[in-house]
């Protein structure tokens, strides 16, 4: 049963709202928290995900992991040390883990750039000069039923390309894997890197865009140009969460059940973030608990014995998490 909202954190306010109280109206999450309306737009898009899932029988286990992922979310009250603000923290919720389902994708994006955050003071503090480059490497759009061999190629490329002499003023990186889906339903891999430079790069070091392309294409070894694009960036929230989105846009994967379920197929066991230099550890990709998932950019450790203050169900139908009574 919904436990009490501990009175340190309610309000009266709170009870004319009926968060607190019994109310003939139903209450949901975007009611409480209206910044935690991505819970309904990413389970509603699992949802899809499980049907589609359900039609074939060598995924029914995926669709049974899907269709149970954070039914329920626990929620605690809690107060942000910097702004005062009284806001909904995650506390509780049970994940899938599916590759693609799009709460754990979406869930682990946030993980990762927690990381980030958490170790970022220390890559300032030991290289206070370092700029940050944002580099996209591209090849051409493929079947889907190559898509496995192709990202084998790519992370051979790319091996080579980090050995390369004009790669070396790059002090660290981060690597992820994106792939999107073609208008005539071909795979768009590509990688996007979040590059560390040394102070000197832009004067002595430079890398202009022309050479990044060439630097890629040999190192692909393909006889075209394939797309690049290299900008300046800052280490801020933007970038990174570039950096670190999704490795599938929600889109691309609730469109097509054949398109998905050959994408699961060829991805299989495959590692879509790496990293290397100084920014080595700075995410690790693999997760090995609930509670990684659980964590968010502006989350802390919680109190282990507190239980959750609000509880809210998903709504297949309505679509919508709903306020536990």
């Amino acid at each position: 049963m919904l436990q009490p909202v501990n009175s340190d954190y309610s309000t009266k306010d709170d009870e004319n709202k009926g968060y607190n109280g019994s109310s003939d109206k139903p209450i949901y999450l975007t009611d409480v928290s209206p910044k935690d309306k991505p819970w309904d737009i990413h389970r509603a898009q699992a949802q899809i995900i499980e049907l589609l899932y359900r039609t074939s029988k060598v995924f029914e286990k995926y669709a049974s992991r899907i269709g149970n992922c954070t039914g329920n979310l626990g929620f605690i009250w809690d107060i942000d040390q910097e702004t005062g603000e009284r806001k909904l923290k995650l506390k509780e919720a049970r994940f899938c883990r599916v590759r693609y389902c799009p709460v754990c994708q979406w869930r682990r994006s946030l993980m990762h750039k927690a990381r980030f955050y958490q170790i970022l003071p220390s890559i300032l503090e030991r290289e206070p000069n370092a700029q940050w480059l944002f580099l996209t490497l591209t090849v051409a759009n493929i079947p889907i039923t190559e898509l496995r061999s192709t990202l084998q190629e790519m992370n051979k490329a790319w091996h080579r390309l980090v050995k390369r002499k004009a790669f070396r003023p790059i002090l660290g990186w981060i690597r992820s894997t994106e792939v999107t889906r073609s208008q005539d339903s071909k795979a768009h891999p590509h990688f996007h890197a979040l590059l560390l430079v040394k102070p000197s790069y832009f004067k002595n070091n430079y890398i202009s865009q022309e050479k990044w392309v060439k630097l890629w294409q040999e190192s692909l070894r393909v006889d075209y140009k394939p797309i690049v694009d290299v900008r300046r960036a800052k280490g801020d929230s933007k970038t990174i969460a570039e950096a670190l989105k999704y490795s599938i846009k929600p889109d691309d994967l609730t469109s097509d059940a054949d398109w998905l379920i050959e994408l699961t197929c060829q991805t299989y066991k495959l590692r879509f973030i790496s990293t290397g230099g100084i920014l080595k550890d700075a995410i690790k990709e693999f997760e090995r608990s609930e509670k990684d998932l659980l964590l968010a950019k502006d989350e802390k450790d919680l109190d282990p014995n507190r239980d959750p203050d609000l509880w809210f169900d998903w709504q297949r139908i309505e679509k919508r998490y709903k306020k536990r009574d």
